[in-house]
């Protein structure tokens, strides 16, 4: 068995019955991205950080988003040391190269935009001196529904740092008797599969996943849909372009080829381009993204 269909198989036995979440939160973990879990209180979405960071086998720490935290408690501080007479940083929480942010939109917006310089360029600015995270560094965060009480939107240039957000929603009867049974297994007893190492050489396969031309046609068209649309409030960046085809690649990776297809990204458009459309989920998850798909003809010649 392949290390990805074994990553998959541990996961599913976290989660059950929810196989398409857990191969896009791996896709999008593969592509190098950063991924955002939406969904409603009890449905499994720190069961599922908590398992993809024991699986990934890096170094993680786990940050419970309250209304009352501040940058410095997910950054570090800098402490004076008297005897030496200059001041030491002392690294926080977000030094690690899994951070799972549990619960982000429950910090304040002051707070959210301490991760920004850190998820878009693996560093972070303190007191005048840059410091480099480490590497890999990958933020999988949870958040409630906005309509739930004590929550914070992220603002979007929050949320074009995600490469997908995902939602879980309840699992189906048969997994749902499973669960109470307790088949499911206990993260805590999870063992990893990778290391930074291995993850590396997964991530250069998915790297290496070959584009045609054709194809990247149609997905500069999907773009272009995007932008022209009316009824779609918010078009794709460049950005969104580049996360969708990584996306795409890793979704390929998984299924054994070394290609992309329009199938591919059709299968992740609507996790890593909904929350860019439009920043609150109306009508379902796929609510403008079948907006853009449905105006673009797939057929490439």
């Amino acid at each position: 068995m392949s290390p990805s269909n074994q990553i998959l198989s541990q996961l599913n036995g976290v989660l059950l019955g929810k196989d398409e979440p857990v191969r896009l939160a791996l896709c999008c973990l593969l592509s190098g991205g950063h991924l955002l879990i939406e969904d409603l209180p009890g449905t499994g979405k720190t069961t599922l950080s908590h398992a993809l960071a024991a699986t990934l086998g890096l170094e993680y720490h786990r940050v419970q988003f309250t209304s009352d935290m501040l940058p410095a408690d997910l950054i570090g501080v800098s402490i004076f040391r008297q005897d030496q007479g200059h001041f030491d940083f002392q690294p926080g929480p977000l030094f690690s190269q899994v951070l799972l942010a549990d619960e982000i939109n429950r910090a304040s917006p002051k707070t959210q935009s301490a991760l920004l310089e850190a998820m878009a360029e693996g560093q972070v600015s303190v007191d005048g001196r840059t410091y480099e995270l480490p590497q890999p560094f990958f933020v999988i965060a949870t958040q409630n529904p906005v309509e739930q009480a004590g929550t914070y939107p992220l603002p979007e240039s929050q949320l074009d740092r995600f490469t997908m957000r995902i939602t879980l929603g309840f699992p189906p009867r048969d997994a749902e008797k499973r669960l109470l049974k307790g088949e499911a297994l206990a993260h805590q007893t999870l063992a990893p599969l990778l290391d930074d190492k291995t993850l590396a050489q997964l991530q250069a396969k998915v790297a290496a996943v070959s584009a045609s031309d054709d194809l990247l046609d149609y997905l500069l068209s999907l773009l272009k849909a995007s932008r022209e649309l009316p009824d779609v409030p918010r078009p794709l960046s460049p950005r969104a372009g580049k996360a969708l085809l990584a996306a795409a690649k890793a979704w390929a990776f998984l299924a054994g080829r070394d290609y992309v297809l329009p199938e591919d990204i059709q299968a992740i458009f609507p996790a890593v381009a909904e929350h860019r459309l439009s920043p609150v989920v109306q009508g379902g998850q796929q609510a403008y993204a079948s907006l853009v798909l449905g105006a673009v003809d797939p057929v490439l010649s």
